[in-house]
């Protein structure tokens, strides 16, 4: 565990210690505490995507879907032949897989 010497007001110092033994904890632990959730915060913080850049994505999807269209089917398979294969996630069961499996050809029909 790494080490680190702070010097805080002496107010901030002396709210610390009150919270931390309303906590029943140690202030260098109610430290960690805060700092790992500010973290977290900041680290998981959903932030919208500007509405150029939406825009520039739909219109490189929309180029790929005009580029797949001209693709022949034998192209198509090929490129479907070397995709990657990987086992489905453990929490999925084989109902779900099935269902699943049944959209994507529904889907493929129509």
């Amino acid at each position: 565990m790494s080490h680190l010497t702070l010097q805080l007001p002496e107010t901030l110092h002396r709210q610390l210690i009150h919270l931390a033994e309303g906590e029943g904890i140690s202030v260098s632990q109610y430290i960690v505490y805060l700092l790992t959730r500010q973290v977290s915060a900041l680290t998981y913080t959903v932030q919208a995507t500007p509405i150029e850049e939406i825009d520039q994505q739909k219109q490189a999807f929309e180029a790929l879907l005009n580029q797949l269209g001209t693709a022949s089917p034998a192209e198509f398979q090929a490129v479907l032949d070397q995709r990657e294969v990987v086992p489905p996630e453990p929490d999925l069961s084989p109902e779900i897989i099935a269902q699943f499996q049944q959209r994507l050809r529904d889907a493929a029909k129509g």
